[in-house]
Order: structure tokens, then C-alpha cells, then sequence
């Protein structure tokens, strides 16, 4: 009983707080898949702003498939992604604070956090990370990799789909990243997994690692001073 109170408990007593897993790969790498598959009942929320352009295409008629998309709906995509990015980043995406994001809103909450990207931009997630760092957070990346064939066929055959010459150039972009990533987070804290054919014994090991650093206390000295604050509070 005292177990699971504690699991359902808020802030300090959260294991998840404080850590911040950054999904990498390519497009049709299977991010999302793997995600579900490796961090299901951490207690982690899940940023990911292609929903939120997904509805948004939706409701302003925007066709789902960008491979054979017009150059005027090309802009209007581009557009809406943009405000996308910005409803689910806020302040870690855009230049020019204009508005709460719902990352912001989990980062005020110190919640534990999976922020799912393509990884084509180092600069991108070095800022990121970095800002979350400074709030506090231990910070982690997974890197879904595939090879570039795996992910051609992937992106065939999902309804919102690219031009085969976009998933080789954002492939080739993520793979020059590999080793800039490994470096910047660590090899301790730098889980890659072959999602070309992974089966449940990968994704197993995989949810082992994950669920070790996750249940590990946080190590960055802003939270360790925020959660001993709060302990200390509790006992007034």
C-alpha cells in the first residue's frame, strides 16, 4: 500500500522526476513504437508535436500525404508545423517566448519526460537538452536506427508520408549524428536500439536499461537542492 501511494504521489516521491528521455532517428525508424514498447508505466509524458500538426492539417484541410503535396499546401504545411512546434515546445522551440507550450507546463511540474524528434538537428537538441539541464534534469537519449532501405519502405506505407529523397536526406542527416549525440549525453546515458527487425527480447533489454535510469536518484545538483527543499518543508 505504501509502495503504491508512493508511485502515485506528486513531486518528490516521484522516481520519475527531474529525467528527460530524448527520442533520436530517422523517419519510419519506428520512434513512437519503440517508446511505447520500452517506457510504458514510468510516469513519463510523451512530447511529440507531429500530433499536434496532424490535427492541425486536419482541421485546415491540409492532405496528409507530403509526397505528392503542391507547392502552395507544401507552405501551408510548413506553416502550420511551425505553430505546431510551438504549441508543444513553447519556449524550447521558439526564439521569441510568445506563449505556454505543453512542455513548458510539464517542466513547471518537474515531470518526467520523453520528447520525441528525428534527431537531424544536433543544434536543435544540444539546446534543448541544455535548457532542461539548467531546470534540473537528468538528461537520457534513445536512438532508433534503421538502415535507409527499412526506412524507405516504413515511410511507403504510412498514410503521412514523405518523398523518398526527404527520408534520404533526413536519414543520412541523423546517422552523421550518431557520434555528436553518444558524446554530448554519454555512453551511460546513450541507449541505441536496431529497430530493423527488433523483437521483444531487444525491447526488453532496452525497458530493463531504461527502467534502471529512471529509478536512479536524479544527479543534477539543482534538483537534488529542489527535492531537499521540499523534503525539508514537509517535515515543518
Amino acid at each position: 500500500m505504501l509502495r503504491l501511494k508512493t508511485f502515485l504521489d506528486e513531486g518528490v516521491f516521484d522516481p520519475s522526476i527531474f529525467k528527460a528521455i530524448f527520442l533520436a532517428g530517422g523517419p519510419g525508424s519506428g520512434k513512437s513504437y519503440v517508446a511505447g514498447k520500452t517506457t510504458k508505466g514510468l510516469g513519463l509524458k510523451l512530447i511529440n508535436s507531429d500530433d499536434t500538426l496532424e490535427k492541425l492539417l486536419r482541421k485546415h484541410n491540409v492532405p496528409l500525404d507530403f509526397a505528392t503535396m503542391s507547392p502552395d499546401m507544401t507552405a501551408k504545411k510548413d506553416m502550420l508545423r511551425g505553430r505546431a512546434k510551438e504549441l508543444t515546445f513553447g519556449q524550447l522551440k521558439v526564439k521569441e517566448f510568445k506563449g505556454k507550450g505543453a512542455l513548458d507546463h510539464y517542466i513547471h511540474g518537474r515531470l518526467g519526460l520523453v520528447i520525441d524528434g528525428t534527431g537531424r538537428d544536433f543544434d536543435d537538441i544540444h539546446r534543448q537538452a541544455s535548457y532542461l539541464k539548467k531546470m534540473g534534469y537528468d538528461t537520457y537519449m534513445i536512438f532508433v536506427n534503421t538502415s535507409e532501405q527499412v526506412a524507405q519502405e516504413r515511410n511507403a506505407a504510412r498514410p503521412r508520408k514523405l518523398k523518398p529523397e526527404m527520408v534520404k536526406q533526413m536519414w543520412l542527416a541523423v546517422q552523421q549524428n550518431i557520434g555528436k549525440f553518444q558524446s554530448y549525453f554519454r555512453p551511460s546515458n546513450f541507449i541505441v536500439v536496431d529497430n530493423n527487425k527488433a523483437g521483444e527480447d531487444i525491447f526488453n533489454k532496452v525497458s530493463k536499461r531504461i527502467r534502471k535510469l529512471v529509478g536512479k536518484k536524479v544527479t543534477n545538483p539543482i534538483a537534488q537542492q529542489w527535492i531537499a527543499f521540499q523534503m525539508q518543508a514537509r517535515k515543518r
